[in-house]
C-alpha cells in the first residue's frame, strides 16, 4: 500500500530528492569551466544568471527523469518519490517543465548565441528523459548534456566558444559517458564492465596533452588526483567481492568537479583552484542527505 505524503518525507525533500540536487555543485563546476576557458570576462553578472538558469535545466530534466520512468520504477525501484506515494506524477511533470521553462527563458535572454546553445541544451535534455530506457546509446546524449552546458557557459564570456572550450567539453562527455555506462548496472544488476574505465581516463589524457609551460606542473597534479578519485570510485564497483555500484558512481558524479578543475589546467590561481575544490567538497556532503542517482 502507498503511503500518504503526510506518512512520509517532507515535501521540500521530496522535491530536493527528484532534483537530485545533490549533484548541482558539478553543473555549477561545469559552468565555471567553461565560463573560465570562454576566457572569463567582466560580466560576472552573465555567469551567474548562466549557473541560474543550468540549475533550473539540470533540477527539470531531473523531474522529468522521474516522471517519464514512473512505470519502471513501479516496478524495481519503489523507494522513488513517485511510486512512494510521496508526491503524484502530475506534480512533477509541472515542476519539470516549469523549471526547464524558467530556465530557458534565463538562458535565451542572455545572448543570441548562448539561446542557440541553450535550445540544443534542452532538447538534449527532454530527449534524454524520454528514450534513455529505450535505447542503448543514451549515455551519450547525457554526455551531450554536459557538453553542451559547457559551451553554454563559455558563450558568455569574452573570447566565447573557444577550441578548448568544446575539447574540455569532449573530454567531459567521454567522462559522462563512462560513467553513464557503469551506473546502468545499478538497477539493471548486469555483469560489470571495465571498457568504461577508459572513457573515464579521457580528461587526464587530454589535460596532460594541451597544458603548456605555466600550467604542466598543476595540470599533473590535477591529474594525478583525478587518477587516484576515479580509481578510489572503481573499487567500489569492479575491485571487491560485493560490489556497490552506487557507490562508485556517486564519487564519480561528485569527480565532475575535478575533471573541471584539471579542464581549466588546475585552476590558474589559488582562489579559483579553492573554490573547485570547495564544490567538491560540497559535492561530497550533499550526497550524505539527498541521493546521486
Amino acid at each position: 500500500m502507498l503511503l500518504t505524503r503526510s506518512q512520509t518525507q517532507p515535501y521540500w525533500r521530496t522535491l530536493l530528492i527528484l532534483g537530485r540536487t545533490s549533484n548541482l555543485p558539478t553543473v555549477w563546476s561545469n559552468c565555471l569551466a567553461g565560463w573560465l576557458l570562454g576566457g572569463g570576462g567582466s560580466d560576472v553578472a552573465g555567469f551567474f544568471l548562466v549557473c541560474i538558469g543550468a540549475t533550473c535545466l539540470y533540477a527539470g530534466g531531473m523531474f522529468l527523469n522521474d516522471a517519464f520512468d514512473v512505470e519502471f520504477d513501479r516496478r524495481y525501484r519503489m523507494e522513488r518519490p513517485i511510486p512512494s506515494g510521496a508526491i503524484s506524477v502530475d506534480e512533477v511533470w509541472r515542476w519539470g517543465f516549469g523549471l526547464l521553462g524558467g530556465g530557458a527563458v534565463i538562458l535565451v535572454l542572455l545572448k543570441p548565441t548562448t539561446g542557440a546553445l541553450a535550445a540544443i541544451l534542452l532538447f538534449c535534455i527532454v530527449l534524454y528523459d524520454a528514450i534513455h530506457k529505450l535505447i542503448a546509446f543514451s549515455p551519450v546524449l547525457m554526455a551531450a548534456c554536459r557538453f553542451f552546458l559547457y559551451l553554454v557557459a563559455a558563450s558568455v564570456a569574452i573570447n566565447g566558444v573557444a577550441g578548448l572550450a568544446i575539447w574540455s567539453a569532449l573530454a567531459l562527455a567521454s567522462y559522462i559517458v563512462g560513467l553513464s555506462f557503469l551506473a546502468r548496472n545499478e538497477s539493471a544488476k548486469g555483469a560489470l564492465s571495465y571498457w568504461p574505465c577508459y572513457l573515464l581516463a579521457m580528461p587526464v589524457v587530454l589535460g596532460l596533452i594541451v597544458n603548456g609551460p605555466g600550467y604542466q606542473v598543476r595540470a599533473l597534479v590535477v591529474s594525478l588526483v583525478v587518477g587516484l578519485w576515479v580509481s578510489r570510485c572503481l573499487t567500489f564497483a569492479l575491485w571487491t567481492g560485493q560490489p556497490n555500484v552506487g557507490r562508485a558512481v556517486s564519487g564519480l558524479l561528485a569527480g565532475i568537479v575535478l575533471v573541471d578543475l584539471l579542464a581549466v589546467g588546475g585552476g590558474g590561481s589559488v582562489w579559483v583552484s579553492l573554490v573547485f575544490l570547495a564544490l567538491f567538497a560540497t559535492a561530497l556532503i550533499f550526497q550524505r542527505f539527498i541521493p546521486a542517482t
